[in-house]
């Protein structure tokens, strides 16, 4: 079963309710600068009550406050200070990055998984196809495809032996 990454930036219980229980639910609000924490919890409840996992984008330590399934390190975020915190032992942390050094800084970040993009999305960031081969083999830990997944393209993860994959498109 394709492990998936649906990423939230407004709490819509319909679009969660289309999820099967194998897709993770990360909310990333990017437009804010204060995190409403109310919001999230209820976002948390309800993603329990579904089945799904629940992970907060850029904020660490407010997820690990609020006993989230996990976190969510954007490519932009360089920062080691998670590091000195203790989490619950389920607690999973991941990030993605666009190129080397970026899959370096989030190893240093001791992510469980990397989030590698673009794949199918032609955007500044797209790798295509072998870029994307080849910088996965570059790290030993788990790639996840971002980036322009489709229903159409989805098959095209198993040639890559990919079988997780995040986005926002794709799910709606």
């Amino acid at each position: 079963m394709i492990k998936k990454y649906y990423f939230i930036n407004k709490f819509e219980t319909n679009n969660i309710d289309k999820q099967d229980k194998q897709t993770i639910i990360i909310y990333r609000n990017y437009s804010s600068k204060i995190l409403d924490e109310k919001l999230i919890l209820k976002i948390k409840k309800y993603c329990k009550k579904k089945g799904n996992k629940f992970y907060l984008s850029n904020d660490i330590s407010l997820a690990n406050k609020l006993n989230l399934d996990g976190a969510y390190i954007p490519s932009f975020n360089k920062t080691t200070k998670h590091l000195a915190f203790s989490y619950k032992r389920n607690f999973n942390i991941v990030g993605s990055a666009h190129n080397l050094k970026e899959i370096k800084i989030k190893e240093k970040q001791k992510v469980n998984k990397i989030f590698l993009s673009s794949l199918f999305k032609k955007n500044k960031n797209y790798l295509g196809i072998n870029k994307f081969k080849l910088l996965s083999k570059l790290t030993s830990k788990k790639i996840v495809v971002l980036g322009g997944i489709s229903r159409e393209n989805l098959k095209k993860l198993k040639i890559l032996n990919q079988s997780e994959f995040a986005g926002i498109s794709y799910f709606e």
